[in-house]
């Protein structure tokens, strides 16, 4: 399932870029609040990443880097979550996340439902690398393949419809 859609690939002088980039962390302030009213629901939902996703694919390498650093700063400093000790494993996978989506945009020009799914594995499976790296213990860094499955669902089902939902803005 592949749309076409107009893909961007804004410039840091472009006021645009900060205005999406604003849009999209405050989406990422907002869902993690609700995800964390559920049990688990930051681990679960891995609700950080959602706009980070959409920002990179659709607007381009440059919204999407500073909604992935800008979002987990801004939540630690505003709700202490995520914890400042798992901060970096999740710049570290935003980031990768950012360059993921960006890339596949780019490469594809399209909205590819298959896509999106090696975009979420492929930010997943190196970040979790880099996860054990920092950590040193592979059952923590493997923690979103363990209980994060219905997030990364999320990021992958979810991420197509809003990209396909977005498609003509």
């Amino acid at each position: 399932m592949e749309t076409t859609s107009k893909l961007y690939a804004l410039t840091l002088r472009d006021v645009r870029t900060y205005l999406f980039a604003s849009a999209f962390v405050a989406g990422n302030l907002l869902l993690p609040q609700l995800c964390h009213l559920l049990p688990q629901g930051g681990p679960t939902f891995l609700p950080i990443y959602f706009f980070t996703l959409i920002a990179a694919y659709k607007y381009g390498f440059r919204v999407g880097l500073l909604t992935a650093l800008l979002s987990p700063i801004l939540n630690n400093l505003l709700f202490g979550m995520p914890a400042v000790a798992v901060l970096p494993a999740i710049l570290i996978k935003s980031s990768l996340l950012a360059g993921a989506a960006a890339w596949t945009a780019r490469r594809t020009g399209t909205i590819s439902f298959m896509a999106l799914l090696g975009v979420v594995l492929a930010y997943q499976t190196v970040g979790t690398a880099f996860e054990w790296a920092l950590c040193g213990d592979f059952l923590l860094a493997v923690q979103d393949f363990r209980i994060g499955v219905p997030g990364m669902l999320l990021q992958w089902i979810g991420g197509y419809a809003l990209l396909k939902a977005l498609k003509r803005i």
